[in-house]
């Protein structure tokens, strides 16, 4: 009998509790001046690497544009979209190699030779722009998709007097001094995919 006295006190001083609370007229807001902490990314320059695959489709001869094959690496946790790029000097030469690897080098055909491949539509000033064709979004670090394999069509030139040592030869570009680029939200682009600049 006492435990039942016990119980039915219990629930007696919930249910007065329960009723309290629903009935109170003591509002409560929130003070001005109310926040919570965010944190931003950091952001961390793209990586621009030679690849053999796909090899390119159109070759360089004397005095023709050919292809030119790059993977582009995102570091960032978000994809970064590429609208431009910035190119050296029409007379810094790519040098030239054995084999697709890049690992040994071809005499007579180095960038001091010179070989005469420049990367297309380079003009005499280091750090000209080239708007691309199509805007090219990396996916964020970690995606499926952040290692992105791209066809610069026709965006290397082989001048004319190119030594004949540079025949069957493979080429590292000389490095872009940049890049036009933003981070954030984007859908990235399906690799491999075609592109580049016609001026």
């Amino acid at each position: 009998m006492l435990r039942t006295k016990v119980i039915a006190a219990t629930l007696g001083v919930a249910m007065a509790a329960t009723g309290a609370y629903a009935a109170t007229n003591w509002f409560v807001g929130v003070a001005s001046a109310s926040s919570g902490e965010a944190r931003s990314a950091s952001t961390s320059n793209l990586v621009i690497s030679a690849t053999a695959s796909p090899a390119a489709s159109n070759v360089l001869y004397p005095g023709a544009a050919g292809d030119v094959v790059v993977t582009i690496a995102n570091p960032n946790p978000y994809p970064v979209t590429i609208t431009a790029v910035q190119l050296p000097a029409n007379t810094t030469y790519a040098t030239g190699y054995t084999t697709s690897a890049l690992a040994t080098f071809e005499p007579g055909c180095l960038a001091s030779t010179p070989s005469t491949v420049t990367w297309n539509f380079a003009t005499s000033a280091s750090g000209s722009t080239h708007v691309l064709t199509t805007p090219l979004t990396v996916g964020a670090s970690g995606a499926p998709d952040d290692l992105l394999v791209v066809t610069l069509a026709d965006d290397a030139t082989m001048g004319t007097p190119a030594p004949l040592a540079c025949a069957n030869t493979y080429f590292a570009m000389p490095s872009l001094t940049g890049v036009t680029a933003t981070g954030g939200s984007a859908v990235a682009t399906p690799s491999p995919a075609t592109d580049g600049w016609s001026s």
